[in-house]
């Protein structure tokens, strides 16, 4: 077509001189169009940007003077194109203006590092996020098996309910891994503070409509919560008379970190609460005397195997740290001073918790500081004999001959109070006294054996005492054959 119009350009310059060639044009979107179609020297096609809108406007028609200085126009924003046949003008459309590669150009130069800044900050956030993960894990030793999290959908969670997500696992000491725990943990919400003491505060809550408890740790007992932590996760430690463990989680409220353990929630509260405003009867004595033992050997035990766990001691093993569940057995809470021992692998875990365990209840040797602190037997004798001591406070709540004594720390009317170090030590080492015990007790059968126990937990020497698996086949006989003796009746 280029070469056509060149050549019949050509012809008309050479005709001009004797006859003027005109040619019908398409016309439309000028204002010199009457019709759909004109005559002229020459058939146009214009094209102008327009400033008010990204399209571009195109014109056809005639020009009949002017010509070379017509065809040639070109500015900025419109260019002109000039044919010279009839309707050449019809379907032709002109390039894009010059200009526009330019504009493209600009664009890339301005747009594309706000882009590339952008995409490098996100991947900046996702490196520093890792990191912190990164540190994270490396401050929980075998706390949770990390390698597992990427298996786990967290969608799950909100499909669930706790007794769903907890009775589908086995062998596990959480039942849910790390990433669940954080989910959970974070759609919790607390209703009211239940209690609080020198570790910080204890809250119930709710998650998907049912209660849980919220054990909110102070900042300077932060070593408590990575060992409870640490120790619920430990494969192998749930058990019917353990708190049960839902989630551990850092969290941040009013600007704080705060640490959070969510277990399973029990409406009696602790067993120091529970004998201050209950009474029992000789059988609710030693229900609850044989769930507290019960839960105190599966906490001794090594289970050996791929799947099995390490033989743990309380530490701290007392009346305020033991909660009644509804059916009126006890499961045992708190393991922040817990010690963990395992002679698969030969290693005595005692951890770096500075916190020491509730003077009222430790036993001679450690108030003396004899203690064996590398034989973990001796954690072992320490838990039998606190819970002695608790053997004591709940038989002192039990009817029995229609009496019944006033709740009564031990050693109450020994020392004050809040007794220091020295003055239990006092009274256990260099006095050699026990709680009193009532010969009432004697009367009856079962307050009579557990007297009996008690008083075996008590030895000054930690080698006399029982051990706690002794303690528990004893208590079982006597629930036997207290049992066999009401089927003879």
């Amino acid at each position: 077509m280029l070469q056509r119009n060149i050549w019949m350009l050509s012809l008309a310059i050479i005709t001009s001189a004797t006859d003027i060639i005109y040619y019908n044009c398409t016309c439309h979107g000028t204002t010199f169009c009457s019709g759909e179609t004109c005559v002229g020297r020459a058939c146009f096609v214009t094209e102008q940007i327009l400033s008010d809108s990204p399209a571009i406007h195109t014109s056809r028609g005639c020009f009949n003077t002017n010509i070379n200085e017509q065809c040639n126009s070109r500015t900025e924003v419109s260019r002109a194109h000039c044919c010279f046949f009839d309707f050449c003008n019809k379907n032709v459309t002109i390039f894009k203006p010059v200009e526009e590669p330019q504009v493209t150009s600009l664009v890339l130069v301005t747009v594309l590092p706000i882009v590339l800044f952008v995409i490098f900050l996100m991947l900046f956030a996702f490196l520093f996020w890792k990191l912190k993960e990164s540190s994270r894990k490396k401050s929980l030793p075998r706390l949770i098996d990390f390698g597992h999290v990427d298996i786990v959908n967290a969608s799950i969670v909100g499909d669930s309910t706790l007794g769903d997500l907890l009775d589908c696992t086995t062998g596990s000491g959480s039942g849910l891994p790390f990433l669940v725990q954080r989910t959970v943990a974070r759609q919790v919400t607390l209703v009211e503070c239940v209690g609080k003491g020198r570790y910080g505060e204890v809250w119930r809550g709710l998650w998907q409509g049912e209660n849980v408890a919220v054990k909110i740790f102070s900042s300077r007992d932060e070593q408590s919560w990575f060992r409870e932590t640490e120790i619920y996760n430990t494969v192998l430690l749930r058990h019917e008379n353990i708190l049960g463990f839902i989630a551990s989680d850092m969290t941040s409220r009013n600007s704080s970190t705060q640490l959070w353990l969510i277990t399973h929630y029990h409406d009696n509260g602790s067993l120091y609460d529970y004998l201050q405003r209950t009474t029992v009867d000789p059988e609710a004595c030693l229900q609850l005397a044989v769930s507290i033992i019960c839960g105190l050997v599966h906490l001794h035990v090594e289970i050996f195997g791929t799947q099995g766990k390490p033989a743990i001691a309380h530490r701290d093993l007392k009346s305020r740290n033991i909660l009644v569940k509804s059916n009126k057995q006890c499961c045992i809470a708190d393991l922040g001073l817990a010690v963990v021992h395992s002679q698969t692998s030969d290693y005595l875990d005692v951890g770096n918790n500075p916190r020491v365990g509730t003077k009222r209840y430790m036993a001679p040797e450690v108030l003396d500081e004899t203690i064996r602190t590398d034989s973990f037997e001796s954690y072992k004798q320490t838990d039998v004999w606190a819970y002695g001591l608790v053997l004591w406070e709940i038989c002192r709540r039990t009817i029995t001959n229609g009496m019944v004594e006033d709740y009564r720390p031990p050693f109450y009317d020994m020392v004050p109070h809040d007794p220091s170090f020295e003055d239990m030590k006092k009274v256990v080492c260099v006095d050699q006294q026990r709680p009193n015990v009532p010969n009432t007790w004697s009367s009856d059968k079962i307050l009579s054996a557990l007297m009996k126990i008690m008083r075996e937990c008590w030895y000054q020497s930690p080698s006399a005492r029982l051990t706690a698996l002794r303690i528990k086949k004893t208590l079982n006989n006597l629930k036997n054959s207290l049992e066999q003796r009401k089927q003879d009746c």
